[in-house]
């Protein structure tokens, strides 16, 4: 078992309950990475469902966990031949913290689309990108750790100073630990990209409240390409699309979420 295999597993307790316990390695700025805790979430959903793979996630951040024991409860709605429908709850000291609606169904190894589109930007070469440098021990940025990104230059100019004022970020992914991508990872790499309000000139904790994404094909492996983009920032409030593509050029994960503008 890997380390993020492990992190993210869910130990089933009866047929609706899990247990499960949030690992203080997958941390921003001493709070939990929401596509971390989508993660958790679905190990134990799909693990209740007749079907292999979490193909729409609708999540609901009411509250930051902490790293530590917690459980998730699962509700199956209803349950068909080519998709299950469930809501999961993310539930500590008795508490719900994030409240999820969750689609399941069984995607093919490989499969050939009918129609794609291309990227919504095109990535420099992976030897033209940069990572960013480590953070400080004290900063609780404990993610960093757990996955290597190399980023688009233009798009952390703002830790030079220099953002681009388009809310922006992109990045090449894949975790620390040799893994081949799977929908766990990419539930990870939705929201692994530094906020997109930074290359807008905007710094700061910046809190999902609302994300849905989906699971579109299973990745091939190696280096998964993540892009980020913005379409409006405006009273505190801010959208960020992501699309993930895979080694093979292949669209698999789309995100859109709705955030607060960040703080600090």
């Amino acid at each position: 078992m890997t380390k993020f295999d492990e992190a993210t597993q869910a130990i089933r307790v009866d047929d609706t309950t899990y247990d499960v316990c949030l690992d203080p390695g997958y941390s921003v700025g001493g709070m939990l990475n929401g596509g971390y805790l989508m993660a958790v979430i679905l190990r134990a959903v799909v693990d209740a469902s007749p079907h292999a793979h979490p193909v729409s996630t609708t999540a609901q951040f009411h509250r930051s966990p902490t790293p530590g024991p917690a459980r998730v409860q699962v509700e199956t709605l209803k349950s068909g031949r080519t998709a299950a429908f469930s809501r999961a709850t993310l539930i500590q000291n008795d508490t719900p913290y994030i409240e999820t609606l969750i689609t399941t169904a069984t995607l093919p190894e490989t499969s050939a689309a009918a129609y794609t589109s291309t990227p919504m930007a095109l990535m420099p070469p992976l030897s033209e990108c940069v990572r960013l440098p480590d953070p400080k021990p004290e900063s609780g940025m404990t993610l960093n750790a757990q996955m290597e990104m190399h980023f688009d230059p233009p798009t952390v100019g703002w830790l030079q100073g220099t953002p681009t004022g388009v809310p922006e970020a992109r990045a090449y992914f894949r975790l620390s630990e040799p893994q081949d991508p799977d929908p766990y990872i990419l539930a990870l790499a939705v929201d692994a990209l530094p906020p997109v309000v930074f290359s807008a000139g905007t710094r700061g904790w910046a809190p999902t409240v609302d994300l849905t994404w989906h699971l579109r094909a299973l990745p091939a492996p190696g280096w998964l390409t993540v892009l980020g983009s913005g379409r409006l920032i405006t009273d505190g409030w801010f959208d960020e699309e992501v699309e993930v593509w895979d080694s093979q050029g292949k669209l698999v994960a789309q995100s859109r979420q709705l955030a607060r503008v960040g703080r600090g």
